[in-house]
């Protein structure tokens, strides 16, 4: 099978492709034929080596986690699904990728498809929508009639936490880039301040939530928004709780994990049409293609979710 591999840490150069043998599977394991892949970017720090001593990967490495795609062969084991179905999932980050014409994951990790959903659409779900849904219910608890400030809501994860925020029932205001506001709106977004004319930290003591995705400065000036007792979640650096406590607010960090039964909550509601898959650019299933994608997740300036449609 034709895959786009890395055989060491470092820029985009180190991708170049292979040709390996087709995996087999057994036991509780589903052969998928990958349709599309969703570029986060954790695979951009990852591929950088930024957490090589925490996780610890063996060479080569297929990246592309987020997939989608069709079973082709399953374990004995496997009840859940069958060769044709549709299915979405995020895949162990230990293990091999979807930057592959197949990928082998546990039938644990996997989802149905929704047949109105396109495959592109269901690979940009699985890590940012699951971040999303924990930053907003696992952690800071989201009521219904609350105020949420969320950075960043033209990104991957603000574009899922916009719109799922408006479901639980909360005001959201976010912040983008002048030329994404229009975006963030269409996405449901309450109100929309534009980073380039405005200081969101003007906005004293109004918020209940924060979620932050920028960390560092953006980070600490979120204090001072959140109301008495309000909470910020965090996933872009752990917060400094003594700071936290200081301005009377509570300061969470959130490492996400995979939940499949959120992943199933959020596949339907996008079947039903009450959250869109935000898709960005697509990009081919190529070196030069795999690149440009990992180029502009590195950027910091990606509107919605980078795919690489493999078939």
């Amino acid at each position: 099978m034709k895959a786009i591999i890395t055989e060491a840490y470092g820029g985009v150069e180190e991708f170049k492709t292979a040709e390996l043998e087709t995996p087999g599977v057994a036991g509780n394991e589903v052969l998928v034929e990958v349709h599309a892949v969703a570029v986060n970017r954790m695979d951009v720090k990852v591929r950088a080596g930024d957490f090589k001593k925490v996780i610890p990967l063996s060479f080569p490495i297929i990246f592309g986690w987020d997939i989608s795609g069709t079973v082709k062969e399953v374990g004995e084991l496997v009840e859940k699904f069958k060769a044709g179905d549709e299915v979405v999932g995020k895949a162990e980050l230990k293990k091999p990728g979807g930057f592959a014409e197949y990928i082998v994951m546990e039938d644990k990790l996997l989802v149905s498809k929704p047949d109105n959903v396109s495959f592109e659409e269901a690979a940009a779900v699985p890590l940012t929508s699951m971040t999303a849904w924990q930053m907003l219910k696992d952690k800071a608890e989201i009521e219904a009639g609350e105020k949420v400030f969320i950075h960043a809501g033209s990104g991957g994860v603000g574009s899922f936490a916009i719109q799922l925020a408006k479901y639980f029932g909360a005001e959201v205001t976010t912040t983008t880039s002048g030329k994404n506001v229009e975006f963030v709106k269409d996405l449901g977004a309450d109100t929309v301040i534009n980073y380039w004319e405005e200081d969101f930290s003007e906005r004293k003591r109004e918020f209940d939530v924060v979620l932050d995705t920028l960390g560092g400065e953006i980070q600490e000036k979120s204090y001072d928004v959140l109301k008495p007792g309000g909470r910020l979640v965090s996933i872009a650096g752990k917060p400094d709780k003594e700071l936290a406590e200081e301005k009377g607010v509570t300061a969470m960090y959130l490492n996400s994990s995979t939940k499949v039964d959120q992943l199933e909550k959020i596949m339907g509601l996008v079947s039903e049409g009450k959250v869109k898959p935000a898709v960005g650019q697509i990009f081919p299933f190529s070196v030069e293609g795999v690149q440009e994608a990992h180029k502009l997740s590195e950027s910091g300036h990606a509107k919605g979710k980078i795919i690489v449609k493999i078939k």
